[in-house]
């Protein structure tokens, strides 16, 4: 995995955590890799995982089974994609909005690219 300098690492991680929840990698309820197995798969220090992990069982993401493990929450990937809708409106959305007002591109122009793009990845 690749790190952006200018985020840290431990949200790197837990975003790179909410795309496996997300495309289905980690169904609501399936046990996830241990602490260590994370890092060592990230090549990263364990105590960041363990920061993650931590912050996504606070926001009940994860559960920890003690003596057993980590699972994703039985509404994890609802919870994922409310989080994930929720930060893109409030973020993404109005950045996008002022590019492409910025570029004096037109919601019909949009809805063309949109349908260009619908249609390509439908070939994949």
């Amino acid at each position: 995995m690749q790190f952006n300098k200018h985020t840290s690492i431990y949200l790197q991680i837990a975003d790179y955590m909410y795309d496996r929840i997300l495309c289905g990698e980690w169904p609501d309820g399936q046990r996830i890799p241990s602490i260590r197995d994370m890092a060592v798969l990230l090549e990263v220090n364990p105590n960041t995982v363990t920061r993650t992990y931590t912050m996504l069982q606070e926001e009940g993401t994860l559960e920890n089974q003690r003596g057993i493990g980590y699972f994703t929450a039985a509404d994890a990937r609802d919870q994922v994609l409310s989080r994930k809708r929720e930060a893109f409106l409030k973020s993404e959305l109005p950045l996008f909005f002022s590019t492409i007002g910025q570029l004096g591109l037109t919601m019909d122009q949009i809805r063309k690219a949109h349908e260009h793009y619908q249609q390509e990845h439908e070939k994949s």
